[in-house]
């Protein structure tokens, strides 16, 4: 099916007997990251028009889940991880631990891939912005991002997130 696929085909593009044979031969890799840490690179890079972090995060409230904006919705949502068997649950901040594992199954050369920052670099990175940025919301907007996350927080290991409980 490699002659249909663009970056923006969608699984849901194809009928059932094609769904079924791409599931049962491809190796089906996620890549997730913590949910307020997406939020946080989403707010960094401008695709909110909200002047605040606060701000941008009451409008993601307001939208819901009905948002079209694959930015933040909740993964569950959006890979349904219930539904397909994933080969590889890649976690952003293991990146080149987990990588180096993926490639290596894939039979590629592990070290010509792998980025060049350090997992560590970029754990202390995120945990200290999320700080920061947490220290703006209310704790109203805290619990209902909770909630708004609570599939996400329940189905992947995301145990030093600012939003489990």
């Amino acid at each position: 099916y490699p002659w249909r696929h663009t970056p923006e085909t969608q699984l849901s593009e194809f009928n059932l007997t094609e769904i079924e044979a791409m599931l049962g031969s491809y190796t089906k890799v996620l890549f997730v990251r913590d949910p307020f840490q997406r939020l946080i690179s989403t707010f960094m890079q401008g695709m909110g028009s909200s002047p605040s972090f606060s701000s941008f995060v009451q409008d993601v409230l307001d939208s819901g889940q009905h948002s079209t904006s694959v930015a933040w919705k909740p993964l569950v949502s959006l890979c349904h991880p219930c539904l397909i068997q994933y080969d590889y649950v890649v976690m952003f901040g293991f990146l080149r631990q987990e990588l180096g594992h993926l490639l290596q199954h894939a039979g590629l050369p592990v070290d010509s891939f792998l980025p060049e920052f350090t997992d560590t670099q970029v754990r202390w990175t995120y945990s200290w912005l999320s700080e920061q940025m947490f220290r703006e919301l209310s704790l109203q907007q805290k619990k209902q991002l909770s909630h708004f996350y609570r599939w996400d927080l329940a189905a992947f290991p995301f145990s030093s997130s600012f939003l489990s409980d």
